[in-house]
């Protein structure tokens, strides 16, 4: 009996790979969908909005305390259950079924984004001194114009370092969406090894991907914020 055969597991190396431009996509999308809801929603908490505030609060709670696992089986499951009673009830005609299963992946992962980057997002904006919104008001800037020129840039910076490894975190969560069978890394490493009976082999290969798209996000996103610092440093001796 064999422990581990070398031969296949890089044998089956290139299969898996197939599933990384899915895993990559799905947390862009992910990403850059619920940074944007993310940003309204610290700005809501932040200014207290009435009622929205509450709800808002309500969101991110929910989307916090659930496991992303479980967020995935309600979409994937939940929605075209919601959609089958609403066409029986009150006679609609709406058929999702030939929606792909990653659009449900995407709208789960924005959401789940959005939850986190609110909070990141809260917490920079909170972070930057009272004193310059003051200042911005002085010189005649409304409130949006205070935040899009003076505070979000600033909180952008010193929420840097959170977003990046939180995006990290991401891509290593996709790995979950192999439950609503999307054929990324996972999903594919499942496949191969039920057909193959190789387990070991194809799921070591799998956590190695995974492990250097991790290694490689991290060394691009240090050099990016070295560059960053020194291009601030260059900005505030001029």
């Amino acid at each position: 009996m064999q422990l581990f055969d070398f031969s296949y597991a890089f044998s089956a190396l290139p299969t898996l790979l197939k599933g990384v431009p899915i895993s990559l996509v799905i947390a862009v999308v992910g990403f850059c969908v619920g940074a944007l809801l993310g940003l309204v929603l610290s700005l809501v908490r932040i200014y207290k909005i009435p009622i929205i505030f509450q709800l808002a609060t309500i969101y991110i709670s929910f989307f916090r305390g659930i496991p992303v696992l479980v967020q995935i089986f309600l979409a994937y499951y939940g929605i075209p259950l919601v959609f089958r009673y609403l066409n029986y009830a009150y006679g609609f005609n709406i058929d999702i079924s030939g929606i792909d299963a990653i659009y449900f992946m995407y709208l789960v992962y924005s959401l789940y984004c959005s939850a986190y980057l609110s909070e990141i997002f809260r917490s920079a904006i909170l972070s930057i001194d009272k004193g310059q919104l003051e200042a911005a008001y002085s010189v005649g800037m409304n409130t949006t114009q205070a935040l899009l020129i003076i505070i979000l840039p600033q909180s952008m910076l010193v929420a840097l370092p959170n977003i990046l490894n939180f995006f990290i975190i991401l891509i290593k969560e996709t790995s979950l969406v192999f439950a609503a069978s999307v054929p990324e890394i996972m999903g594919i490493a499942t496949l191969e090894a039920d057909r193959s009976s190789k387990f070991l082999e194809v799921y070591i290969m799998a956590a190695l991907i995974y492990w250097v798209i991790s290694i490689a996000l991290e060394k691009g996103f240090a050099m990016f914020e070295k560059k960053l610092h020194s291009y601030k440093k260059i900005v505030g001796k001029a």
